[in-house]
């Protein structure tokens, strides 16, 4: 039997959004990324600075030293910093050569020119970020109101005012280190240099140190003109809200943070990645609720009887009990959230944190507002007094601080919108200067640690280098920064 049958086409559903996705790819196609536009409005700048290269090299060492002189008095006399950048980049350049045996290429010459101009410069790995600073810093140098090139750690710092330094002294200018265990006149002296190499901490504390001076001749900082920050996305994303502290000795310490630490010890907590559903708590069979996502704890109905019975009062939310209730919160949360040899490390009869972004001991300095001492409760060692603060900034406020910041680093578009409404940065790519031929695998996140497993494949002796890189959630609830990397 023979039927007639009607073939229709029927388009696929497009997804919503979809068709959004595809006219931005296609106009990507036609005319470039964002980044690769902007780069491309920098190129007559790039090519009026290596347009300069061949007459500069004719120039002998004391001449080309007696440019920067030339640069600041064409300053002082009303010339911008913009119209001086291809002549002092080309100078940097040519003293970079013959300092260092480095020419920075034309890709860091455009990596340099955004940071001069207040944005933030993505460069991968391995393309020269700490060589493309001297650039935008010997120009703003040139301005005499100081240049800040900011690291993560004393060595970095160290290592590039060094390195970098012979360049900024070849050419006149002066250099100044801040890392730890300097005197005041020493951070005097590093500050009032050209150029400023130093870390987030030790110019954060010197700032709260500064206006904690009385007289002004005390203070060591001179202001905040220009800042250029080293792994940018870690210090104004990652630990924008970190505070920085500075403590008095206040009251002695007390018995009650032994005896709350005693009390929680002897309770039931329930863990729980979230408490948003907050009214089902007293369901629960248990005494304190710790909440690893928001970082809280709180007392059940049946925990807040047992503490109203164990340490004789009427009613814990009382106003007169309020010391009372605060040391209990401060030990369930030693107790719940603070894990050791994560958290914090106990050596030497002492309780010392441990950096959650570097992983390193920060000796000297202490948890607040008593939670040091229920800790110290906790781990049976002395409580020591308690401390009061006297002066606090994050990293986020403190960097806002300057009348032009710029950044780089290997990951920043994954930041862009924080760079933006935060700090008012945008975020450049840079191209880089040869070709990858690297193929960057997707990431791989495992839920677990056994789950961590990366089976190695043979592979051919020719064949494509590849990099992948996959994470283990050594505690995901707590801070999704605890990645480890394998």
């Amino acid at each position: 039997m023979w039927y007639n049958l009607t073939l229709e086409y029927v388009p696929p559903r497009v997804p919503r959004g979809a068709e959004r996705v595809f006219t931005m790819g296609l106009f990507t196609k036609l005319f470039g990324t964002r980044s690769e536009r902007e780069v491309k409005k920098l190129e007559p700048q790039v090519e009026a600075v290596m347009a300069l290269e061949e007459p500069y090299k004719k120039l002998t060492d004391q001449e080309l030293r007696a440019k920067t002189q030339e640069f600041k008095d064409r300053y002082a006399s009303g010339e911008t910093l913009d119209a001086l950048l291809p002549e002092a980049f080309a100078v940097c350049r040519e003293a970079a050569d013959r300092v260092l045996g480095m020419r920075p290429y034309r890709v860091q010459v455009v990596g340099g020119i955004v940071l001069h101009q207040g944005r933030i410069a993505e460069m991968k790995t391995g393309e020269g970020k700490t060589l493309v600073a001297i650039l935008p810093a010997y120009l703003n140098a040139l301005a005499g109101r100081g240049v800040h090139i900011v690291t993560v750690n004393d060595y970095l710092a160290k290592r590039d005012s060094e390195w970098m330094g012979k360049v900024y002294r070849f050419l006149g200018l002066s250099v100044g280190l801040i890392v730890h265990d300097l005197t005041a006149e020493q951070r005097r002296a590093a500050y009032a240099a050209d150029i400023t190499y130093g870390t987030n901490n030790e110019l954060g504390f010197d700032y709260l140190r500064d206006n904690m001076a009385i007289y002004k001749q005390e203070m060591v900082q001179r202001g905040h003109a220009f800042a250029i920050v080293d792994e940018v996305d870690s210090i104004l994303i990652d630990e924008a809200r970190t505070p920085l502290i500075i403590s008095g000795k206040g009251e002695e310490s007390s018995k009650l943070y032994e005896m709350a630490d005693y009390f929680v010890s002897r309770l039931k907590k329930q863990v729980f990645s979230t408490t948003d559903n907050k009214e089902l708590q007293d369901q629960y069979d248990c005494d304190y609720i710790v909440d690893e996502k928001d970082r809280s704890v709180s007392l059940t109905q049946k925990g807040i009887e047992k503490a109203e019975q164990f340490f004789n009062v009427e009613n814990l939310a009382d106003p007169e009990n309020a010391t009372l209730s605060h040391h209990i919160n401060q030990a369930m949360k030693a107790r719940g959230l603070m894990k050791r040899d994560i958290d914090y490390v106990v050596k030497d009869g002492e309780v010392i944190i441990v950096d959650e972004f570097t992983g390193r001991l920060m000796y000297g300095r202490r948890y607040n507002e008593g939670l040091h001492q229920a800790i110290e409760a906790k781990e049976g060692v002395k409580v020591a007094s308690e401390n009061k603060t006297l002066a606090t900034i994050t990293f986020q406020n403190f960097f806002r601080l300057y009348d032009k910041l710029s950044g780089m680093t290997g990951t920043a578009l994954t930041e862009e919108e924080e760079f933006s409404g935060i700090y008012n940065l945008d975020v450049v790519e840079i191209p880089t200067n040869k070709p990858v031929i690297r193929i960057d695998d997707p990431d791989v996140v495992y839920k677990t640690e056994a789950a961590n497993t990366v089976p190695s494949s043979p592979r051919s002796r020719n064949a494509t280098p590849r990099a992948s890189r996959c994470w283990s959630a050594r505690s995901p609830l707590k801070n999704p920064s605890f990645f480890r990397r394998c």
